[in-house]
């Protein structure tokens, strides 16, 4: 993450607690302990993201833990960038990637939505409902979902669109994305696939190309076959 920081509301353990010349426990790693603290993030949410409860998780003792982080608060900054290298990140490449065209540069971006290997939905609604409770967190979430705005308003800007319009444009494409997820809608991949032509129409004022509907066709179809990274 960047220079912001998080208020450290946990203390660290006491030295006796990381005697040099001890062993880690080989059972686990960092990631394992990042990974299920992730898992209940999402799931149970950020109060249940407890050491003594993922150690349980992961049959080991909570003494582990202290091997790989300072204190809760160390795996809690580490879970929110994470987060923001993972979401955040794809979104920017994915509007920054080159394209002939205004539609062929939204279908580039469409591939983000589509694909919850490059951005995990359930993870960014699990750290939006985490900021309502924490004004740090809320800092954070508000600065990234402003850098993917403009990563999206810049994409306009490229494809000849004025300053003006490529921020409108940006703020309806990316909150109707964030608002698929927000309103949990249960709508089978290929019938929001169906709707792509006219969300192009939409978004851009352009009719796109029937080689970008085909090629995002089969990203998607390719995705289900698991050959997608």
């Amino acid at each position: 993450m960047s220079g912001d920081k998080i208020i450290h509301l946990v203390p660290a353990v006491d030295e006796d607690d990381r005697k040099p010349g001890h062993a880690g426990n080989i059972k686990v790693t960092r990631d394992d302990w990042l990974n299920v603290a992730m898992d209940v993030l999402v799931s149970q949410g950020i109060e249940q993201v407890k050491i003594l409860a993922l150690g349980e998780r992961l049959g080991v003792s909570r003494s582990s833990f202290y091997w790989y982080f300072k204190n809760r608060q160390e795996l809690l900054n580490e879970l929110l960038g994470v987060w923001e290298a993972m979401n955040t990140g794809a979104i920017v490449a994915h509007a920054g990637e080159p394209a002939e065209t205004i539609t062929g540069a939204v279908c580039n971006l469409f591939r983000c939505f589509v694909n919850p290997k490059i951005f995990n939905h359930q993870l960014d609604f699990a750290v939006r409902e985490w900021s309502r409770r924490s004004g740090p967190v809320r800092h954070i979430l508000d600065r990234s979902d402003a850098t993917r705005l403009d990563a999206i308003r810049a994409m306009f800007e490229r494809h000849g669109y004025a300053p003006e319009d490529a921020v409108t444009r940006a703020r309806i494409l990316y909150y109707m994305q964030i608002g698929y997820y927000a309103l949990e809608l249960q709508e089978p991949l290929e019938v929001r696939m169906s709707f792509v032509p006219g969300y192009l129409r939409g978004f851009t004022g352009e009719a796109p190309l029937q080689e970008e509907i085909d090629a995002l066709a089969a990203y998607v179809e390719s995705m289900n076959r698991g050959n997608t990274p």
